[in-house]
């Protein structure tokens, strides 16, 4: 029986001329490989991976040098949003607060108390080891399985949605703990089954039941839009997990139904989804309005806007104006480059955010790292879209902008999570172990020792004998 030749004749005798280095013929191989990859690097994309590579490498530095640019590229993004948020909380709020007889500064003023609370939060997380944050996992989840009942018991309802707590003179809102502990419980459970997600029985379970709990609870409230943003945390957890795409396939199809069930089973959700495909409702309502308002202001903000705190259509032409629609109201008043600059604050964000999971090798700190980036990100883009009249009228807030103490401190305590892995990939030498004055336990490096080792280093080790006398080293 003769096999038919794989290789040409002339590509012989570069195997033959160092068959001790590789007789099975591979340098040919590599040789021919070698074209390949140059004329890949040649074409506009290489070309593109090749320049993004470079400015990372000079922007971060390499290796023990890491300069840690993209821990402050976060931080940095996370702050100017925040006091962009601040701001634009006051010029939107300022109208209706002295229309219902209160301070115009009250709501600005309780949106810059939560701001000073989540950023010490963020600092204080963004000092503490991830790893440890694994044991409240659990409890975490139960909490807030707790709280979402509670709101279903003893919560107040606002605008149909029933979904905040009373605590003294402030308000809470459960569904967004939720997610940020929903985010850290997947994390830790898909760790620890690491091994196993191949199976599909185990990448959904107990991940699954957990997630449809919480999801179930918020739905009750009737808030679809929380809803919403809570699948696209759990798919981005099974997804940077490594769980096989056909379960992704299978899952968009269960929740598409899903959807439309309860988009269907609603009047309030069919006539906005009438409304925003230019249809009237069968009561002849338009509860769009607040969508076509926002499309006005931002139409008449023009390229420089008209002015910080003279917008028009915050005089009762968007309700609520500084919660969801907020960015209206920065495209009003700033124009297209005050949006423009949002945006840009936003893509700062996700870059830094996604090289900090892709240097992540622990499936845990990549799993939470990555879950976070899509949550804020995911949320912003949803939220913006219903802005700008791409998607239906859906109560989702603009992350670090929009009025709202809850989902800002459960925003900067994630972006805290993420600032405690880049502050990792710094250099030891630029690594502050000092915050607000006190001292903070070192990072252990060493192998085997570190806060997630299965082995660490005894707390008292023995003592090492002295080396034994010996004269003839004396005499010499």
């Amino acid at each position: 029986m003769v096999s038919t030749p794989t290789r040409t004749t002339a590509a012989k005798p570069a195997v033959v001329g160092n068959p001790a280095k590789n007789p099975g013929g591979q340098p040919a191989a590599k040789e021919s490989a070698a074209p390949r990859e140059a004329s890949a690097e040649a074409l506009p994309a290489g070309k593109l991976r090749r320049w993004y590579r470079g400015f990372w490498s000079a922007l971060e530095g390499t290796g023990k040098s890491r300069n840690g640019s993209t821990y402050y590229l976060i931080l940095g993004s996370t702050l100017a949003l925040t006091a962009i948020g601040i701001m634009m909380v006051l010029s939107a709020s300022s109208v209706e607060a002295i229309a219902a007889g209160e301070s115009p500064y009250s709501a600005a003023l309780k949106q810059g108390m939560f701001a000073a609370i989540g950023v010490f939060f963020m600092l204080v997380l963004s000092r503490v080891n991830v790893v440890w944050l694994k044991r409240f996992a659990w409890p975490a989840l139960f909490a807030a399985m707790i709280l979402l009942v509670l709101v279903l018991l003893v919560g107040r309802s606002t605008l149909g949605n029933q979904n905040w707590i009373d605590v003294g003179p402030f308000t809470f809102q459960p569904s967004e703990a939720a997610k940020l502990a929903l985010a850290l419980w997947m994390a830790t459970v898909l760790h620890r089954k690491a091994k196993l997600l191949t199976h599909s029985k185990h990448a959904l379970i107990p991940v699954g039941p957990g997630a449809v709990v919480i999801i179930g609870l918020i739905l009750a409230g009737n808030d679809l839009g929380t809803a919403m943003i809570v699948m696209i945390i759990t798919a981005a957890a099974l997804f940077f997990a490594g769980v096989r795409l056909y379960v992704f396939g299978i899952a968009g199809i269960v929740l598409a139904a899903g959807t439309l069930i309860l988009a269907i089973t609603s009047p309030n959700r069919v006539c906005r989804i009438l409304s925003w495909t230019g249809q009237t409702c069968a009561d002849g309502s338009d509860v769009n309005y607040q969508s076509t308002n926002g499309l006005y202001g931002l139409a008449s903000g023009g390229w420089f806007g008209v002015g910080l705190g003279q917008s028009r259509q915050k005089y009762s032409w968007i309700p609520e104006a500084h919660n969801d629609f907020i960015f209206a109201i920065i495209g009003e008043e700033l124009g297209l480059v005050g949006t423009v600059v949002v945006l840009v604050l936003f893509a700062i964000l996700g870059t830094a955010i996604y090289r900090v999971v892709a240097a992540q090798k622990d499936m845990f700190h990549r799993v939470l790292a990555g879950t976070i980036m899509v949550w804020l990100l995911g949320q912003a883009t949803v939220n913006m879209a219903v802005v700008t009249g791409l998607a239906p009228v859906v109560g989702i807030p603009l992350p670090f902008i929009s009025y709202g103490g809850s989902a800002l401190l459960m925003s900067l305590c994630a972006i805290g999570v993420v600032l405690s892995l880049a502050r990792a990939q710094m250099a030891p030498s630029l690594q502050s172990k000092r915050l607000f004055g006190l001292s903070l336990p070192r990072r252990t490096k060493s192998r085997g020792t570190g806060a997630g080792s299965k082995n660490p280093a005894p707390k008292n080790p023995a003592p090492q004998s002295p080396a034994p006398h010996n004269p003839a080293r004396k005499r010499k």
